[in-house]
């Protein structure tokens, strides 16, 4: 699904993300840590094509992210609560908006199939800008959505949500995941949010990976009983 080699960015001079590798299976939830200016942003940027690695090289279903970037890019997407909608446009017109730009087709359908699974029917005629911190999130995710991705890239998922649309997220997550057989890698400071669905983590220390592998063998080997004694514990 993901092959990330050798990969460096620096920005003027500054070593920001240094020498990681790893791969994302088919099927799989990874939870990627670190405290701020640890490179969580700076490496999703990557990902998504956003910023270039000053060397190194990310493999995205097999074929080179730089070199067929276009193909790939139809076949994942982000979401970010950090990221706005047009404001004055209502929910369901930027969803339109978004569903024309990715090629959705039958888009209509496939926006009435997601609201109703988000439990958002209620937002789409509503003006984006005057939604909620918690509604603006549950929006967002529907538009990542929206091209039924193979990689669905999250910043914070559940940034802003009260604890039960929070577990709500995370089992429509899990069973995304399990009925499209895509991969989710999951930034997020909700330890325990990375702990209930995430199978495998990756640490980040500086712009460097600190520990990845599967989070229960992690656990197991360094003798914790939580992600948070883990987090903690690698300082």
């Amino acid at each position: 699904m993901l092959k990330v080699s050798k990969l460096f960015k620096s920005f003027n001079n500054k070593m920001i993300i240094k020498n990681i590798s790893f791969n994302v299976t088919d099927n799989s939830i990874v939870g990627v840590l670190g405290k701020n200016g640890a490179g969580k942003t700076t490496l999703l940027g990557m990902l998504m094509g956003l910023i270039s690695p000053s060397s190194g090289e990310i493999n995205v279903f097999g074929k080179n992210l730089k070199k067929y970037k276009n193909e790939i890019l139809k076949k994942i997407n982000f979401q970010s609560p950090y990221i706005d909608l047009p404001k004055k446009m209502t929910v369901q017109q930027n969803l339109f908006f978004y569903s024309r730009l990715y090629g959705v087709m039958y888009f209509k359908d496939v926006i009435d199939d997601l609201a109703k699974n988000l439990q958002m029917n209620d937002l789409l005629k509503k003006n984006y800008g005057s939604l909620s911190a918690g509604q603006k999130t549950k929006v967002n995710l529907c538009k990542a959505l929206l091209n039924t991705p193979k990689l669905l890239l999250l910043d914070e998922p559940t940034a802003s949500l009260d604890p039960e649309t929070s577990i709500f997220i995370r089992d429509f997550l899990v069973n995304y995941k399990r009925l499209h057989k895509s991969s989710i890698i999951i930034t997020s400071h909700n330890l325990d949010e990375i702990q209930s669905i995430c199978s495998e983590i990756i640490l980040l220390k500086s712009g460097e990976i600190d520990s990845h592998g599967n989070l229960e063998f992690l656990l197991q080997k360094n003798k914790y009983s939580s992600l948070e004694e883990f987090f903690l514990g690698q300082g």
